[in-house]
């Protein structure tokens, strides 16, 4: 299975780092070419690799790590978005209410990548802290995970313990995944879990 991350900005760059440390193949691409990511592919070293945008969405997950008002036009970029798992990392930070209507960032998300699986996970966390390495005080930071497409949602929580997260789940997008959309009450808290005693 290959993995992209799409979006080099704060978010992008920290799960970067995260396949980097633990020498996990991955590519990532931004809008404005390849070259303008080598200075950090270079630091992380061979893991991550640079790549045009349209060889990144060849990949079956794709971290979302860009704007959330740039997903419209990333939808222009692929005519046919079935089969990929999309992991939703935007937050729908100054969008009006009256562009939600009351749905989860997630559900516009779905309706413009039409076809593919969304899961809303790695998006609680700010970027400085999904940056840092996941093991703390002898726990495991959290990652919350939701999607309505159960298999989607344990491929997620699979790669999320590979990169040395806790994953849970919360269920489905229209219920818990409500407490991971602006302003839920699980965003920006960096929490972990500890072996039972």
């Amino acid at each position: 299975m290959k993995y992209a991350i799409i979006g080099s900005g704060n978010v992008g760059t920290a799960i970067a780092r995260q396949f980097a440390r633990v020498a996990i193949p991955v590519s990532i691409a931004n809008t404005r070419g390849p070259e303008t990511i080598l200075p950090l592919t270079e630091e992380l070293g061979e893991s991550v690799t640079a790549t045009s945008l349209e060889e990144a969405l060849s990949a079956e997950v794709l971290f979302l790590a860009i704007p959330f008002i740039a997903v419209q036009a990333l939808a222009r970029s692929r005519s046919d978005w079935a089969g990929k798992i999309i992991i939703d990392q935007t937050n729908a930070f100054g969008v009006s209410p009256e562009t939600l209507a009351g749905r989860p960032s997630s559900d516009i998300v779905a309706q413009a990548l039409s076809g593919a699986s969304i899961v809303k996970a790695f998006n609680q966390i700010p970027a400085a802290v999904l940056a840092r390495d996941p093991s703390q005080d002898g726990g495991k930071r959290v990652v919350f995970v939701s999607s309505n497409d159960e298999r989607a949602a344990s491929t997620v929580k699979a790669i999320a313990e590979q990169l040395g997260f806790s994953p849970i789940g919360v269920g489905r997008i229209d219920e818990g995944g409500r407490l991971l959309n602006l302003p839920g009450p699980l965003l920006f808290h960096n929490l972990t879990e500890h072996p039972p005693e």
